[in-house]
């Protein structure tokens, strides 16, 4: 593995196995799971996605076509290249404070969702804060007892925040796993273990949300783990094929496109 500190040592990346973070140091602690185990070393030139933990960059698309994008089995060297698009991203460190910056060259009109898919360092009894009354879009995998008959033909259904499968606590072991996109949604709040972590997404003119995926030992269904993914996006759909109108980011006439991640921590 070969790291690189940025932000004053506060995150801790990995150039060649997609530019992953690897560590998130922020208020005394690590924010950041490690994952289960089911790969060492590099993922680079892997066809299908192996979780690793941590935090990957999503894009152009988070699932569908290419499972979790494009990105996380290639080397990163300050920048890298996707169908055409150059994506690069610069961390600026605070006190208890990471901002990381991202521009995206490409043709005008291309349209992706990207997300910064986190996975936390989380145990049993985790909150999740959002504004009450979000737009919360709901995908199930193993989702157990739900409160409706889930449509056939729908990716997902929607509700709104908090959501009806208690998506704001991460519980004990059940076998459940579910995703979820909270529209609209630039900040969320993740308080553990007596320390608070908060994520703010910033794009103007851009649909920016933020995706949770909540898994208590459901997935996968042949040796399912545990883990806690609150995901700052943009877009308001997991599946770029699955994107209306207004799902999806858009490259101005440009060529450019900026945003800006800011993760902050503090004790509770």
């Amino acid at each position: 593995m070969v790291t690189e500190h940025a932000a004053g040592r506060l995150v801790t990346v990995d150039a060649t196995d997609g530019g992953r973070w690897t560590s998130l140091q922020l208020a005394g602690r690590e924010w950041l799971w490690a994952g289960p185990g089911l790969v060492t070393g590099p993922r680079a030139g892997l066809a299908t996605f192996i979780d690793a933990g941590g935090l990957d960059e999503c894009f152009p698309t988070v699932r569908g076509t290419p499972d979790h994008g494009g990105l996380w089995n290639q080397p990163w060297d300050g920048s890298v290249e996707y169908d055409g698009a150059v994506l690069t991203r610069a961390f600026t460190a605070g006190t208890d404070t990471v901002s990381v910056d991202y521009r995206l060259e490409a043709d005008p009109g291309y349209r992706f969702i990207w997300a910064a898919h986190a996975l936390l360092d989380c145990v049993a009894g985790t909150v999740v804060f959002a504004p009450p009354g979000t737009e919360c879009r709901l995908y199930p995998e193993a989702a157990g007892e739900l409160p409706w008959a889930w449509p056939d033909d729908a990716p997902w259904v929607v509700s709104s925040w908090p959501s009806p499968l208690e998506l704001d606590t991460y519980g004990p072991s059940d076998g459940t796993a579910a995703g979820a996109i909270l529209v609209d949604c630039p900040t969320v709040s993740v308080r553990d273990r007596g320390a608070e972590l908060t994520m703010t997404l910033s794009c103007p003119g851009q649909p920016v949300s933020t995706a949770l995926w909540r898994n208590q030992g459901g997935f996968p269904t042949d040796a399912p783990y545990r883990s806690l993914g609150v995901e700052p996006m943009l877009g308001r759909v997991f599946d770029l094929a699955e994107a209306g109108p207004d799902d999806a980011a858009v490259v101005p006439a440009s060529g450019e496109l900026a945003w800006r991640l800011t993760l902050s921590a503090r004790p509770v």
